[in-house]
């Protein structure tokens, strides 16, 4: 479990839904485990009502320099994509900054239907699996036309960026000192990863409107119900950049059913050095996280580490 994870008791998580909803009585509260990040719970009432309730982090540990206000951005991203209606987001119907009942700040939310498309995929068809991952990508292609007016991470308002390449040499930049004060060993050193990041600016100048990027749209966070989506969760990661940042269009993971959903297939030199140093960015998150959450082993480390050296190699070719 990481360390982000804020568990509360079963009465300090009654006096939440009571401020939330004091017309209610909360009759059970169940911890829902599939989730890395948050502590979250699945609260019952005594009406037969049900609500999600999720809590952040009680301060800054485990958590690395990307990371921040991630439980502004998710309640900020929840409202902008619900109020678009282009894909089903679960209707916050509290959010607490307070920090008066706990340490993190709070929200609620409605129950989604269905279940996450990780937790049943062993059961679907492969046809079936296909058809999910073309309508992910016409999900991602839709949050395009969701615009922004600069480039940066929703929940921090203090960098935001008029150029797409400064947001991602701030980001990259950052990951490599978190990796550095954990002496993560990348295999190359940071010095020459950001001196070929700068050399390659010009390919990061062909984007010039930042839209809606999940980030982590990995099928833990998709929900499906009878073949269908039914909604996306865990939007603490948004962020106003390139649509080719999201998790999906990542090495391992970019489906041909997914990129015929999204309506581009194939990529244009430059596409590709960009999506090759978003690659770079989200496995040096995956290669250091570990050591911030406090995980038992370095397995998710050993895993992402061959990626990442291949997407570095493309970048040389």
């Amino acid at each position: 479990m990481s360390i982000t994870k804020n568990i509360q008791s079963e009465s300090a998580i009654s006096q939440m839904a009571l401020a939330a909803f004091p017309q209610k009585r909360m009759e059970a509260c169940v911890e829902l485990t599939e989730g890395m990040f948050n502590a979250a719970y699945l609260v019952t009432f005594s009406d037969g009502s049900r609500s999600v309730l999720k809590i952040a982090s009680g301060g800054n540990m485990g958590l690395m320099s990307n990371e921040v206000n991630m439980m502004d951005a998710e309640v900020k991203a929840m409202r902008i994509v619900r109020k678009s209606g282009l894909v089903k987001v679960a209707e916050v119907q509290y959010y607490d900054t307070s920090k008066t009942i706990c340490s993190g700040n709070y929200f609620f939310m409605e129950v989604m239907e269905g279940q996450s498309l990780f937790s049943i995929r062993e059961s679907l068809s492969e046809e079936e699996k296909q058809r999910l991952h073309y309508e992910i990508g016409q999900v991602a292609k839709g949050l395009t036309t969701i615009s922004g007016e600069t480039f940066g991470m929703l929940g921090d308002e203090e960098h935001q960026y008029t150029y797409l390449f400064d947001f991602v040499y701030q980001m990259i930049s950052n990951i490599l000192s978190d990796a550095r004060k954990k002496e993560i060993v990348i295999g190359v050193e940071a010095e020459e990863i950001l001196t070929r990041l700068e050399r390659d600016r010009a390919v990061f100048d062909a984007v010039s409107r930042p839209t809606l990027v999940h980030w982590d749209m990995w099928e833990g966070n998709i929900f499906v119900k009878d073949g269908q989506i039914t909604g996306i969760i865990d939007w603490e990661r948004a962020m106003w950049a390139e649509a080719f940042l999201d998790d999906r269009f990542r090495r391992h993971t970019r489906n041909p059913e997914f990129l015929k959903g999204y309506g581009q297939e194939h990529f244009s030199r430059e596409e590709m050095q960009r999506i090759y140093w978003y690659d770079v960015l989200l496995y040096l998150t995956m290669m250091t996280e570990g050591a911030y959450r406090g995980y038992p082993d370095d397995g998710q480390y050993q895993w992402t580490k061959p990626l990442f050296e291949a997407s570095w190699k493309e970048l040389q070719n």
